[in-house]
């Protein structure tokens, strides 16, 4: 049965992805992965396949600043973090791809905290 519903897990994620990337043809993507200890945050321009902006809870920005990488708290700071670089290289607009997570937690934070430093989504 688990099989069954990792398979069903897969297929939902697959789908989800090829329409956000469909939509984010005219705006970059803000895609979050998240792991038991960290979580990483990067906006990405589909048309050309780079990278624009890029934060984590490893960013030297927070050095010895977070308790622990795998937190809400982390998620705010990193979700401030890609925000402001964001907005620095003129990208106010973006669509949230929360990577096949359930918008709860730490995801939710994340995009709060990018969503009050100014990104829209």
């Amino acid at each position: 049965m688990q099989g069954a519903v990792l398979e069903r897990y897969e297929y939902r994620k697959e789908r989800t992805r090829r329409k956000i990337r469909s939509i984010a043809t005219t705006r970059p993507r803000l895609s979050v992965c998240r792991t038991l200890k960290h979580i990483y945050a990067q906006i990405i321009d589909d048309g050309n396949s780079k990278t624009l902006v890029a934060a984590s809870s490893l960013s030297p920005d927070f050095k010895g600043k977070l308790k622990a990488g795998g937190n809400v708290a982390a998620a705010e700071a990193v979700g401030a973090l890609v925000a402001q670089k964001a907005l620095a290289q003129g990208i106010k607009d973006v669509v949230f791809d929360r990577g096949g997570h359930v918008y709860h937690g730490r995801i939710k934070a994340l995009a709060d905290a990018a969503r009050k430093a100014g990104l829209n989504f």
